[in-house]
């Protein structure tokens, strides 16, 4: 079984995602997806982590006045994490978190239960606050709007869909309301149903 896991910024997907994968004795892929695109593209691995992160819109209204270089820059190092992907999900069932897994294993025909992880932006900003280790709202809400920008804006160009729509995942869950523990067990529970189907 390959899990997928979106999620807004600081409803804890890292922490679901390995949850689940750890109770279900299979592989977790995060950051992983960036280091091997690193490897094989030979590009130093923080040129790779700004390309990769900062999609944005005002960075896509750039794209489409600038050199083709640039727009081939990213899609180069998303086509290596695509292929990286289907790799993984052909080897072993493993959790892939974000990298628009879901639709990239869609599109090659390889089944998945894909995940939606949402809270509401107070439950969020308490997370964001701990993890970057602040107190200050200000921080905090830069912080979020700035990564979540990134993460949507990444996710549209990539997929063509809308960033969180329900219709795109078999599970949309909130953690605010249902808590990390609620939420592993029912992601573990709907891929041991999916499996034994």
């Amino acid at each position: 079984m390959i899990i997928t896991i979106n999620r807004d910024v600081g409803a804890g997907g890292h922490t679901v995602g390995q949850r689940v994968a750890k109770e279900l004795g299979i592989e977790f892929y995060d950051r992983d997806i960036i280091r091997a695109a690193v490897k094989e593209s030979g590009m130093d691995a923080e040129e790779v982590s700004q390309v990769d992160e900062e999609i944005s819109r005002t960075s896509l209204l750039l794209r489409m006045i600038s050199p083709a270089s640039y727009v081939d820059q990213h899609y180069s190092i998303h086509s290596i994490e695509q292929r990286f992907i289907i790799e993984m999900a052909l080897k072993e069932p493993c959790v892939i978190l974000g990298r628009c897994a879901d639709d990239i294993l869609e599109s090659a025909g390889i089944p998945s239960l894909n995940v939606f992880l949402h809270a509401s932006a107070i439950h969020r900003a308490a997370r964001v606050g701990e993890l970057i280790g602040s107190k200050d709202p200000s921080v905090i809400q830069k912080k979020m709007q700035k990564s979540e920008a990134a993460r949507r804006a990444y996710y549209e160009q990539f997929t063509g869909k809308k960033w969180g729509d329900s219709r795109n995942y078999a599970l949309s869950l909130d953690t605010g309301f249902l808590g990390y523990d609620m939420a592993v067990q029912i992601i573990v529970e709907a891929a041991r149903r999916s499996e034994a189907r």
